[in-house]
């Protein structure tokens, strides 16, 4: 977990409530707008954030500290989002979102690029997320998703080629 803080010649863990404090400080945002880009419903991702870090703080005693708090926090928040897209209500849905409508604003977001990302297929969208949103190194997007650095790369390079079409069939057609 985190360093323990030391008091006098006393060694004292933070309790599991005031690590679980610090993570939704730190990382509370980033984790929302993960969940948000993922499911494409704000409410759907406040939800679904909230879950999140209902598990965190019920598996504490699991986290070692192999990995950041942030990727393990991340790796729950993806497999949050996948049980609510498999439920049949979100697939009735409309999960059309506004950039606007995120949880933070991303300074210089274009609002067709947010879009067209968020036609990628699932696992293509996840690797944009974990690399560009949230600043992720190809291991730690590995990590989080449970599959090769090597299976993280080629992904994320089908979905760039992917969007590099749809930039320049919506380009074709604009001139």
């Amino acid at each position: 977990m985190t360093e323990p803080r030391v008091l006098g010649l006393q060694e004292v863990q933070p309790s599991r409530d005031e690590v679980l404090s610090e993570w939704l400080s730190a990382y509370g945002d980033l984790i929302n707008r993960t969940c948000c880009l993922l499911l494409c419903d704000r409410t759907l991702a406040e939800d679904a954030t909230q879950e999140t870090f209902i598990r965190a703080w019920k598996s504490m005693a699991l986290f070692k500290g192999n990995a950041s708090p942030k990727t393990w926090l991340t790796r729950i928040a993806i497999n949050c989002c996948h049980n609510v897209r498999r439920t049949a209500w979100f697939r009735l849905r409309d999960r059309s979102v506004a950039p606007d409508d995120l949880p933070l604003p991303a300074p210089d977001e274009d609002r067709t690029l947010f879009l067209t990302v968020q036609q990628l297929p699932e696992k293509y969208r996840q690797v944009i997320i974990l690399k560009y949103y949230q600043g992720m190194k190809l291991e730690e997007a590995a990590e989080v998703l449970g599959i090769s650095r090597s299976a993280v790369h080629q992904r994320l390079q089908k979905a760039l080629k992917l969007l590099r079409l749809d930039f320049d069939e919506g380009r074709d057609s604009h001139d």
